[in-house]
C-alpha cells in the first residue's frame, strides 16, 4: 500500500469510535472498515485483497490502541 493509503487507513482508526473498534468480531471489524474506506474512496489507493490482508494483520494493534483510548476517556 502506498504512503498515502497507511495514513489515511491511520487516521480512519483514529476517528472511529472506541466501542466500534472492540466489540466487532474480527471478520465484522475488517468488513466495517473497508466498507468506510471504499466510501471515501480509497479502493482507488490501494488493492481490496492488499487492504485486508493488511488490515487483518493489524488487528491485534488496532484494539490495543483502542483500549489504550478508552482507558485514557475513563480517566
Amino acid at each position: 500500500m502506498s504512503p498515502e493509503a497507511i495514513r489515511k487507513f491511520w487516521s480512519l482508526i483514529e476517528m472511529t469510535q472506541t466501542h466500534i473498534l472492540l466489540t466487532l468480531d474480527n471478520d465484522a471489524l475488517v468488513n466495517w472498515l473497508v466498507r468506510q474506506l471504499q466510501r471515501e474512496g480509497f479502493v482507488k489507493l490501494a488493492d481490496s485483497k492488499d487492504l485486508n490482508a493488511y488490515i487483518s494483520t493489524r488487528l491485534p494493534l488496532i484494539r490495543d490502541m483502542a483500549q489504550e483510548r478508552q482507558l485514557m476517556y475513563q480517566s
